[in-house]
């Protein structure tokens, strides 16, 4: 891992067999994502892929 600053960082992870990837403990911490919650993937051909909390992504939606 590779910290940017205290709002970023840079850090690796594997695919492993099922498709499934671990979301480091420094990014759980970071967006207090816990057990058992939901998150969004979004993705874009062009721009890659993103993860997003799903309240979060509700509440923008919201915003529109």
């Amino acid at each position: 891992m590779k910290k940017t600053d205290q709002d970023r960082f840079i850090v690796s992870v594997k695919v492993g067999p099922k498709g499934q990837i671990t979301i480091p403990s420094e990014a759980r911490k970071m967006f207090d994502i816990k057990e058992g919650e939901t998150l969004m993937v979004m993705g874009d051909k062009k721009r890659g892929i993103a993860l997003l909390k799903a309240d979060m992504f509700y509440s923008l939606m919201e915003d529109r």
